[in-house]
């Protein structure tokens, strides 16, 4: 793993998975917002998929917050993969979890999308 940061979009069988790799913080705001941005019109659901990121702080916990107050305007679901324990349990005591699925594995989740 590497500490710098990128967000890679790529499509997974109806899901967009936002590859997030790296260090997750303040500087990562713009390669997410750039990853968002780059995201087809017509995307109704958003995988973000943090298995590559090597660590993530509270001003990265922030721009996951931003990144979920513009799905919710664009009409967008998001979904999370590849957390680990440390950062699932931080996503549930934020209550960040409320407002997105979290999944164990991509599979899961872009299966879930085929239903």
């Amino acid at each position: 793993m590497t500490d710098r940061f990128e967000a890679v979009v790529r499509h997974d069988a109806g899901t967009e998975v936002v590859d997030l790799t790296g260090v997750l913080d303040g500087d990562a705001a713009a390669a997410v917002t750039r990853a968002y941005e780059a995201l087809p019109r017509d995307a109704e659901r958003v995988l973000l998929n943090f298995a590559p990121m090597s660590f993530m702080n509270s001003s990265g916990i922030a721009l996951v917050v931003e990144l979920l107050a513009k799905a919710r305007l664009d009409g967008r679901t998001v979904h999370a993969t590849g957390l680990t324990e440390h950062y699932r349990h931080i996503f549930e005591i934020t209550r960040l979890s409320d407002f997105m699925t979290i999944h164990a594995d991509e599979a899961s989740a872009v299966a879930e999308a085929a239903r």
